[in-house]
């Protein structure tokens, strides 16, 4: 699944504008970014923790030329998943259900009809003046 796929499966599930979606996201990805690039950890109970980890400066190899090389220490991040992902991807338990929002559709009904309401409303004074015109 890409990015776009992501966004469009959330956005499906709670019924809100792909462009809604994809800013939260991205404010999402952007967050755990910079808590990683202060050295903070992120964790999210049931799914998993992001931490920045220390590489140790190493010596490798040139695949070409098979010369020795040496490859600088390095700061790099590291996702450990919490045990509830690691059980639902192994099979040991199932994905809980997540309650799918109502529709935009279902919610603007009701903007229709407290709009129809204020005519009827307009519309009654008209016929109580026009009543009051023809007892006179």
């Amino acid at each position: 699944m890409n990015r776009a796929e992501l966004v469009e499966s959330v956005a499906k599930l709670t019924a809100q504008p792909k462009s809604e979606v994809s800013r939260t996201l991205s404010a999402l990805i952007h967050s755990v970014t910079g808590a990683l690039s202060k050295g903070d950890k992120v964790t999210l109970v049931g799914f998993g923790t992001f931490e920045r980890r220390q590489r140790k400066a190493r010596t490798g190899r040139n695949p070409r030329t098979l010369a020795p090389l040496r490859i600088a220490a390095a700061k790099v991040p590291a996702f450990r998943a919490g045990k509830e992902l690691k059980d639902i991807v192994n099979g040991r338990a199932k994905q809980p259900m997540l309650a799918a929002a109502k529709p935009k559709a279902a919610a603007a009904k009701p903007a229709k009809k407290a709009a129809a309401k204020p005519a009827k409303k307009a519309a009654k004074p008209a016929k109580k003046a026009a009543k009051k015109g023809k007892k006179r």
